[in-house]
């Protein structure tokens, strides 16, 4: 993608920030709220250089858990299940606060309706939703340039109210704190470098996507930290806002906290241009930034269903988290990402709940990637880079220091998805040790026919010239084209039955096919097919917890240059919950060995 599709990814969560941050900032502190809403654009600010840098650094993928996994798995583990934890609720916060926006009674039902139908439409594959961030930027933009250029004229009465912060500074530090949201889309687009159109000149061999990353990002903070700067201050220039029982409501509009913009809209422009104007730019507002927080949904739930399908890739989460539907979706991850924000939009309900979930898992990530890159001293760094990157990181960690100790939601929900997340990842690595270990579970098969003595029991060296290998589960048209095949080519035939049962113990191990029946009865009927004058063909058993794995490691000792499978006649739910052997074997097999499905 190039720099302008980056950009909208990053759009799609750091410019919802202004739709709920400044309402949530004035319930915070007041009329001396544009203070708080300045520093967290400073900090934006100072994220998005750093990420400028990382990106840079990591053109094949910046994100937390893979920029940190070579120096820590560990560590890039623990990242990883905090961003998770943040993109669980931002599907969630985005999601109801564009309903909100809309102002549709019980939002939190169309929301979570809303995240259903996304996470739905993902399963049809990226393609159908990809492009929405894009299409649903430059609207957003125009309406945000447009409901600044009305603030403008305001400025004057916006600074007569702006009063200084009160209290103390851990109290000041403590709602600036709680305002801290939407900074997860960095994380996205540092994810995302390794899809990033090539700088001219850089190759696969040696990429570098520093001419696409660094103006998606520098556009973005830039509008951001402007834009939410000078609407922060213009709020000010509303007269009578009081907050009540933490919202905000204005005279004549009742909780305009999660609208904020909303009601400017109607004020400014109805002041410059009529009520009617007014009411309808209002509208406007509601539906462009309704869409662009569903967009922003979007946006999380993809994320979320990437970073669980590459952790199950490297074996960190259950295998299942990376098998694919029919549209190259991770169908179980999908499933997660949809049904977790569905439960929290519904049970929690309210905006402010929700921002008490959210900061942790995004900053602790944030600070994650930010303090192993600054220390890293392999990497190319600019000295000014490296200072200013790793005092970013002593900022974000004393922002997560302090969430955990101020929001004990927030540090449970974190808590509980990482314990969660541990725990599947200590089944992933439970059942690949199982795999692994040879004194339970080999892998090598009993080869036996009794006419030919090179065949006897125990070896799997083949005879000699090319031969074929054909998994087989019963006697049906599959096993009649294996030994059609080998009459035809001359070449030796093997059949292999696998005998798959989730848990091993060592007498299964050596377990022989005569002591199986099925396996006896197949073996015994190919031996009566074979025609005479031809060569028997050579029996294969082996007991495994993965078939695939098994077929795969059979071929390749066996030094088979062509493999057999039959297609699968299991019905679609065991599909589902067993996955596709063939699929399986495909992703495995050396290219060297050609794969013939039979169907």
């Amino acid at each position: 993608m190039d720099w302008k599709r980056a950009a909208a990814i990053l759009y799609g969560d750091w410019g919802t920030s202004k739709a709920y941050v400044i309402g949530l900032a004035f319930a915070v502190t007041g009329y001396a709220s544009f203070w708080l809403i300045a520093a967290m654009c400073v900090l934006t600010a100072l994220v998005g250089l750093n990420y400028m840098v990382i990106c840079r650094l990591y053109p094949d993928g910046g994100g937390v858990y893979a920029s940190v996994r070579h120096r820590s798995e560990v560590i890039s583990i623990v990242g990883a299940f905090l961003l998770i934890a943040d993109y669980l609720v931002t599907a969630a916060i985005s999601a109801l606060s564009g309903f909100q926006y809309l102002g549709v009674p019980h939002p939190e039902k169309f929301a979570a309706a809303a995240i259903l139908i996304i996470g739905l439409l993902n399963l049809l594959g990226p393609k159908h939703t990809g492009g929405l961030a894009f299409l649903i930027s430059v609207p957003t933009a125009i309406v945000v340039v447009v409901l600044g250029l009305f603030s403008l004229p305001h400025l004057g009465t916006a600074f007569g109210h702006l009063q200084p912060l009160h209290g103390g500074f851990w109290q000041n530090w403590t709602g600036f704190v709680g305002i801290v949201l939407a900074l997860s889309g960095v994380e996205a687009i540092a994810n995302a470098t390794g899809v990033m159109r090539l700088d001219p000149g850089s190759t696969d061999a040696q990429p570098s996507v520093r001419k696409t990353s660094t103006p998606a990002i520098l556009m973005v903070m830039v509008e951001v930290c402007v834009f939410t700067a000078l609407l922060g201050l213009a709020m000010h220039a509303l007269g009578g806002l009081q907050t009540v029982n933490g919202d905000v409501n204005a005279p004549g509009a009742q909780g305009v906290r999660d609208y904020m913009l909303r009601y400017m809209g109607e004020v400014f422009v109805g002041g410059a241009l009529g009520p009617a104007l007014g009411h309808l730019f209002g509208i406007i507002v509601s539906i462009v930034f309704a869409l662009l927080l569903l967009s922003a949904t979007n946006t999380a739930i993809v994320d979320l269903i990437a970073i669980q399908f590459l952790m199950a890739r490297d074996r960190e989460m259950p295998s299942l988290f990376q098998r694919l539907n029919k549209w190259g979706v991770p169908s179980y991850g999908m499933l997660l990402a949809t049904i977790v924000p569905m439960l929290l939009v519904v049970l929690v309900k309210d905006m402010a709940g929700l921002a008490d979930l959210y900061a942790v898992g995004v900053v602790g990530a944030i600070a994650t990637n930010l303090g192993a890159t600054a220390t890293d001293r392999k990497l190319s760094i600019k000295p000014w880079e490296r200072t200013l990157m790793f005092a970013t990181f002593i900022v974000m960690a004393a922002i997560e220091m302090s969430l955990l100790i101020d929001k004990p939601n927030a540090r449970y929900f974190a808590v509980t998805i990482l314990a969660v997340g541990l725990i599947l990842r200590g089944l992933a690595q439970e059942r690949r040790m199982k795999k692994e270990k040879p004194a339970v579970a080999p892998i090598t098969p009993t080869v036996q026919t009794p006419p030919i003595p090179s065949g006897e029991a125990g070896s799997v060296a083949p005879i000699g010239g090319e031969s074929i290998l054909c998994a087989i589960r019963g006697t049906g048209r599959t096993l009649d084209f294996a030994l059609r095949e080998a009459r035809e080519t001359g070449h030796r035939l093997y059949l292999l039955f696998v005998r798959e049962q989730p848990f091993m113990t060592e007498q299964d191990s050596k377990r022989k096919w005569q002591e199986d029946p099925e396996a006896s009865t197949i073996f015994a009927e190919a031996k009566e097919r074979t025609g005479a004058g031809h060569l028997s063909p050579l029996f294969c058993y082996a007991v495994s917890p993965s078939a695939a794995e098994t077929i795969v490691d059979v071929a390749a000792t066996l030094g088979a240059s062509r493999l057999i499978l039959g297609a699968p006649k299991r019905n679609a739910l065991l599909n589902l919950l067993r996955g596709n052997v063939i699929r399986e074997v495909s992703n495995s097999l050396p290219e060297e060995i050609d794969l013939l499905v039979y169907a």
